[in-house]
Parts: structure tokens; C-alpha cells; sequence
């Protein structure tokens, strides 16, 4: 089996990845190269006791999205068939649902294949802290190319981590709760975790909670990297 270094050679695909519009007609391009109809790329945050999936580009139908869920989306992203760089990816294959036990119901299978993903491949993207996955779909089974479709997983991965700030600012959306944003302001303007608890009318314990939730969210390693990527988008 071919090594990830011999399905990949660098190229300058991601020099020129400067903004959303450039990202969408990159994942474009390697839709058409693999033979996908589709593609999404997703970025999984966890929020509290979930996975939440957030959209960073996609040409999905909206109303398909809206049908589909996130749930949904975040499950297909996490499930036992996604593929990480250099494993031979596995697809779902819609009209096969019952094999794919608890990732998807009957129904959820269905609704998928009317919408054109029938055949669905999950990859897992290396990115840096970011858990970003791209899953590309095709109309009918066995369009997709596989060996193209491993080649395009690393191509992706080379690209992406290229332009960090940008994924993280497409896949942001502000996912920070209330509270969470709160805490973080105030830490922001040099305020203790004790005084941010008197302003807040909360205990400590629960200030520094929602400071790693908000840590978590943001893939950052401590409070000021958190800060510095609220700050960067728009968020505080």
C-alpha cells in the first residue's frame, strides 16, 4: 500500500486560500477531481455534554442542511467510518443503512439518498487543534474515486493548515454562550477569576468552568489564546 507521502506532493494550492470564496472553489475543484457531487467541510466544537457540528463550507442545498440536522452532520463526522490521513476510507452507503448500525436511522438514510448523497465518505483532516472533517457525497455509489479521494485528504490537510485564523473564523459563529462570552470580557479587561465572580453575582468554580468551556470551544490552550481569538473575531 502506497505510503501518505507518496499520494501527496505539495503544491501551492493553499498559498492561494485567502478567503471564504477561495476556499469554496478549492473544495469545488477537489469535488469535481474525486468525482463527488458534494461537499462539507465541518468543524466539531464541544459544547457542554455534545458534539456540535459548525459548517465552514459546504455546497449542500441549505433546505438539505435544514432536513438533515446538525446532529446528524456531526454524527456522519465522528462515526466509525471516518478515515484518517493515509487509512483507506470506507463509504456509507445509503441504501445500506441497516449496516451502519447506530450512526443513522432507516428514515435519516433515505431522506440522505433523495437528496443525493447515497454515497457519503467521512475524512478526518489533521489541522493543527482544530477537529475539522470533510465529507464528500456522490448522487449514486461507487462514483467517487478512492485513490483521488485519499490524495484529496492530504491535499486538504496541506492547505488548511496553511490558513488557520481563516477556519477558525468561518467555523466561529460566536459559540460561546452568554455567560461564557461574559467571563471572557471581563478577563479580557484584567479582571480576576474572584472579581469576575462578584460581577457576575456567581461562585469561582463557575467562572472557571465556563472559561475552559470557552477554551474548549475555541481549541485554544489557555485563557489568552481563548481572549486573543474572541478578540480576533469580532466575538469580545
Amino acid at each position: 500500500m502506497s505510503s501518505p507521502a507518496a499520494l501527496f506532493q505539495p503544491d501551492a494550492s493553499g498559498s492561494r486560500l485567502t478567503s471564504r470564496g477561495d476556499l469554496t472553489s478549492f473544495f469545488m475543484q477537489l469535488a469535481a477531481d474525486i468525482g463527488a457531487d458534494s461537499y462539507m467541510l465541518v468543524a466539531i466544537v464541544h459544547d457542554q455534554d455534545r458534539n456540535d457540528a459548525r459548517i465552514v463550507s459546504s455546497n449542500w442545498i441549505f433546505d438539505g442542511i435544514e432536513l438533515i440536522g446538525k446532529r446528524l452532520i456531526a454524527n456522519l463526522a465522528l462515526g466509525p467510518l471516518t478515515a484518517a490521513p493515509g487509512v483507506r476510507p470506507r463509504p456509507l452507503v445509503a441504501a445500506h443503512a441497516p449496516d451502519a448500525g447506530a450512526l443513522l436511522t432507516g428514515e435519516e438514510a433515505r431522506l440522505l439518498d433523495v437528496l443525493g448523497h447515497a454515497e457519503i465518505y467521512s475524512l478526518r483532516l489533521n489541522v493543527g487543534r482544530q477537529r475539522l472533517f470533510v465529507l464528500f457525497s456522490a448522487a449514486e455509489a461507487g462514483k467517487i474515486d478512492l485513490t483521488a479521494l485519499m490524495k484529496a485528504q492530504l491535499k486538504c490537510c496541506y492547505a488548511l493548515s496553511g490558513i488557520p485564523h481563516l477556519i477558525a473564523a468561518a467555523s466561529m459563529q460566536d459559540p460561546l454562550s452568554d455567560r461564557e462570552r461574559e467571563c471572557l470580557f471581563w478577563v479580557s479587561e484584567g479582571k480576576t477569576t474572584d472579581e469576575v465572580a462578584v460581577i457576575l453575582g456567581v461562585s469561582s468554580n463557575t467562572v472557571n468552568s465556563y472559561i475552559t468551556h470557552a477554551i474548549q470551544k475555541f481549541a485554544a490552550s489557555n485563557r489568552a489564546m481563548a481572549i486573543a481569538t474572541a478578540i480576533r473575531s469580532g466575538i469580545i
